[in-house]
């Protein structure tokens, strides 16, 4: 079994994200913004009902404030900022879940808060300390070999190592950067036998070809490409085709 979650709910105001109800029907988690780096609360219920509808997990997807940049600039932030703003984010999803009868599921933070954290210890710490006070029930997703993951094994929260579909690795596993040319995977095929290696073979090939041993149970698809809803069709198609089960952490 493997899970697939997208980033969801990030349209806002007059902004339309268009995909995400088709989105839904390829996927079995759902990280939705919350209304830092996108999103809106209008948003947030309309996403969290469209989940409770689709079968999806829900989870809260916080970010930096920075509409702007759409949370994937780094900022320089003190532990107890990424407490905060981890918090206040979860708070105001779970708001809406709670509404609507239903109950979250995950946490995983979003663009450039996700990869800082991975790294640096401190933010990982504090991200992971606001899961857990907030409910250490809540399954923390993070990127496969990442400090966040390490820090929330040792609280005690379940975690659910993360891979991705269409984003290039360097040696070490972590991700290319962004500002980098080959960051993203555009050949719909690479990135297909990208998702198939690791469910597979439980490994990646770096930027240099160089294979990386991971131990994930999740996979992101990005749902704000133009051939995004195409892309989770084929790529639900073909996991079901190797005998692979998509289906949600716990669930």
């Amino acid at each position: 079994m493997i899970d697939l979650n997208c980033d969801m709910g990030e349209a806002f105001g007059n902004y339309a994200m268009p995909n995400d109800d088709q989105l839904m029907d390829y996927i079995s988690s759902a990280n939705i913004a919350c209304g830092f780096h996108a999103g809106d609360p209008g948003v947030m219920q309309q996403t969290v009902a469209l989940a409770i509808k689709k079968g999806v997990a829900i989870g809260a997807h916080p970010g930096l404030p920075d509409l702007q940049g759409f949370g994937r600039r780094e900022m320089k932030i003190t532990a107890n900022e990424a407490y905060q703003l981890t918090l206040y984010q979860i708070g105001a999803l779970s708001g809406f879940v709670k509404a609507a009868g239903s109950k979250l599921h995950h946490v995983k933070a979003h663009g450039a808060l996700y990869n800082m954290a991975a790294k640096d210890v401190t933010l990982a710490k504090a991200i992971v300390q606001a899961v857990y006070d907030f409910d250490p029930g809540l399954i923390l997703y993070a990127l496969a070999g990442s400090k966040m993951i390490t820090e929330a094994t040792e609280k005690g929260i379940v975690t659910a190592s993360e891979v991705f579909a269409d984003r290039s690795y360097q040696d070490d596993g972590t991700l290319t950067p962004r500002s980098a040319g080959n960051a993203l995977i555009d050949n719909e095929e690479a990135a297909i036998n990208q998702v198939l290696n690791f469910a597979l073979k439980q490994e990646v090939s770096s930027v240099n070809g160089n294979p990386i041993a991971v131990v994930a149970e999740t996979v992101c698809l990005h749902g704000d490409g133009e051939h995004a809803v195409a892309f989770a069709k084929l790529i639900s198609e073909r996991l079901k085709e190797e005998g692979i089960f998509i289906k949600a952490p716990g669930k």
